[in-house]
C-alpha cells in the first residue's frame, strides 16, 4: 500500500496504524472497535490529530520532551544541512557537531568535563552503571559495585535500568533482575515516613542507614532524579540535597543525577541539580536535549571519572569498552546546538520560572476550590497535583477517577498527564509539563480545563 500523505483524507494512515503499530504504554484491545489517536501536525504548543481536532499540549509530547515547542524550522533546517554534509560516523571518531555541542554543554555545567553520546535516557543511565561496575573492577578490587536508587524514581526501560526502578509497576513481570541494585526511601514529605521537623535531612539520613547496612565499601554510586518525575513530581525538601552530597563524599560514593526529564531548562535552570548547589560525578540527559527533533542522550562526567579509564594505556581492558551505534549520528548534536540557542535567545529559562510560578499559583487556587486536591508541588514548568479521596487521611483518589480527569481535559482539547502504572495504589498525581515557550493564556487554559474536569468527575 502506498500512502499519500498530501491528501486531506488520511483514513488509510489511521488504518495502517491500527493494524500494524504497537504503541508504547498502551492496551490495544480498545483499538479493535475504535481508531487510535494519530497526530498529524504540531505548531508551538498546539497539536492536530487525524480528525482535525486541535489540542493544547500540556505535557510536551506526552513524555516531557518538546521543550521549545513544535514546528521549529531552524532546528529542522540545521539537521537537514548537517545530514547532507555528514550524517554519521561511529563515536569512535569525532564530528564537528559532536565536538561543538559537547563544549557548549560543558560550559553550562561547571565541574564536569566529558560527554559520552548515546540515544536514549535509558541508555545514558545504563552507561553510568557500566562505568561504575568497571571502576569497581579496576579501582576497588571488585568492591564498591552496588548502586543505590530511590523509591519512586525511574531511570529507564532496559533490564539494567529497570533494576533501579523505584516504581514497582514499571518493573513488574520483567525480572529476575541483576544483583547489586539497592533501594533507598523516597523523600516525599507529603507522605511522610518520619515525624520530624527537619524532614529533608532525615530523608537523606535514611540513605546513610542503607549504606551502613550494606557496607560502605560495597557501594559505588547513588542515582537520583533532582525532581522525581513519573513517581509523582516530587520536589526534595529543604536540607535534603546538601546532606545527600555530604553522605556521598563521606563514603566515596559517586553521585549520579538523572536529568532525563529535568535537563535543558525544565525547572528554570539548565539542569535541575543546579537549583540545589550540589556537584555530581555523573549527569545524564535526553528528552529536552534536542526537544525531540532528533534522538540524542548524553552521559556527562567529571575529569576524575574520565581519568579512571585511561590510567594504563597498555591494558587492552583498561578503557571504557562500550559503543552506542546511533550515538554516532550527527543529527542529535546539531539539533541540540540549535535547541540550546533558542532557549538562550528567547529567554526561555526566565520564561519557565515566570510561567512556572503562574502554574503553581493556579494549582494552589484549584486546591482551594477542590477538596480532592491534596497537594501541589513542582519546580519551573514541571508541576503536579496529587488527588486524594480524603485530605485528612491522604487516602489516594481512585485511579479510574484520576484518569477520568485526564480524559475530560482531553475532550476539552487540553492534554495533561497523570502517574500511570507506576506505583500500586498511588497513581494519583496529575502531571503538567508544558513547553518552555508557554504564555499566560496557555497556563490559564490548562488549569481551567482541570478545574472543569475536577468538578465533573468529583463533584
Amino acid at each position: 500500500m502506498t500512502l499519500d500523505l498530501t491528501q486531506n483524507d488520511i483514513s488509510a494512515v489511521v488504518a495502517a496504524d491500527r493494524n500494524h503499530v504497537w504503541h508504547h504504554l498502551s492496551q490495544h484491545k480498545p483499538y479493535e472497535t475504535m481508531d487510535p489517536r494519530v497526530f498529524v501536525e504540531g505548531k508551538g504548543m498546539r497539536l492536530w490529530d487525524a480528525t482535525g481536532k486541535e489540542y493544547l499540549d500540556g505535557v510536551s509530547g506526552g513524555v516531557w520532551t518538546v521543550n521549545v515547542g513544535y514546528g521549529r524550522e531552524s532546528i529542522a533546517n540545521a539537521v537537514r544541512d548537517q545530514l547532507i554534509k555528514l550524517n554519521y560516523y561511529a563515536g569512535a571518531a569525532g564530528t564537528v557537531p559532536g565536538a561543538v555541542f559537547a563544549q557548549q554543554l560543558i560550559d553550562k555545567m561547571p565541574g564536569l568535563s566529558r560527554v559520552y553520546y548515546s540515544n536514549s535516557g535509558s541508555e545514558a543511565n545504563e552507561k553510568v552503571y557500566k562505568m561504575v561496575r568497571q571502576i569497581a573492577a579496576r579501582q576497588h578490587g571488585g568492591r564498591k559495585w552496588k548502586i543505590l536508587y530511590r523509591d519512586r524514581d525511574y531511570h529507564g526501560t532496559t533490564i539494567g535500568t529497570l533494576a533501579t526502578s523505584g516504581q514497582d509497576q514499571r518493573a513488574m513481570q520483567y525480572g529476575p533482575y541483576p544483583d547489586g541494585f539497592v533501594r533507598v526511601p523516597h523523600c516525599l514529605e507529603y507522605r511522610a515516613q518520619w515525624d520530624v521537623a527537619n524532614y529533608g535531612e532525615r530523608a537523606a539520613d535514611a540513605i546513610e542507614e542503607v549504606i551502613l547496612r550494606e557496607g560502605p565499601d560495597t557501594i559505588g554510586a547513588l542515582v537520583l532524579e533532582p525532581v522525581t518525575a513519573g513517581g509523582g513530581v516530587i520536589t526534595p525538601p529543604d536540607g535534603y540535597w546538601p546532606r545527600v552530597q555530604e553522605i556521598c563524599r563521606k563514603y566515596d560514593i559517586l553521585l549520579h543525577i538523572d536529568e532525563v526529564v529535568c535537563g535543558l531548562g525544565r525547572t528554570g535552570t539548565w539542569f535541575g541539580y543546579q537549583n540545589y548547589g550540589i556537584q555530581p560525578d555523573f549527569v545524564t540527559m535526553a528528552k529536552g536535549v534536542a526537544s525531540g527533533y532528533a534522538a540524542i542522550s548524553c552521559t556527562v562526567t567529571t575529569e576524575r571519572v574520565f581519568e579512571m579509564f585511561k590510567d594504563d594505556a597498555a591494558d587492552p581492558m583498561g578503557y571504557f569498552r562500550d559503543i552506542s551505534t546511533f550515538g554516532g549520528c550527527t543529527a542529535g548534536p546539531v539539533a541540540a546546538i540549535e535547541n540550546m540557542r533558542i532557549i538562550e535567545d528567547e529567554g526561555l529559562l526566565e520564561n519557565t520560572l515566570a510561567m512556572g510560578n503562574r502554574l503553581m499559583d493556579n494549582l494552589t487556587t484549584l486546591m482551594d476550590r477542590h477538596a480532592v486536591v491534596g497537594d501541589v508541588r513542582g519546580r519551573g514548568l514541571f508541576c503536579g497535583a496529587e488527588l486524594v479521596a480524603d485530605r485528612k487521611t491522604k487516602e489516594p483518589a481512585d485511579e479510574k477517577k484520576v484518569q477520568a480527569v485526564v480524559a475530560d481535559c482531553l475532550s476539552q482539547g487540553v492534554i495533561i498527564g497523570a502517574t500511570n502504572r507506576s506505583l500500586p495504589g498511588l497513581n494519583n498525581t496529575l502531571c503538567l509539563s508544558p513547553a518552555l515557550i508557554a504564555r499566560p493564556d496557555d497556563i490559564d487554559r490548562i488549569t481551567t480545563a482541570i478545574d472543569g474536569a475536577l468538578t465533573r468527575v468529583f463533584g
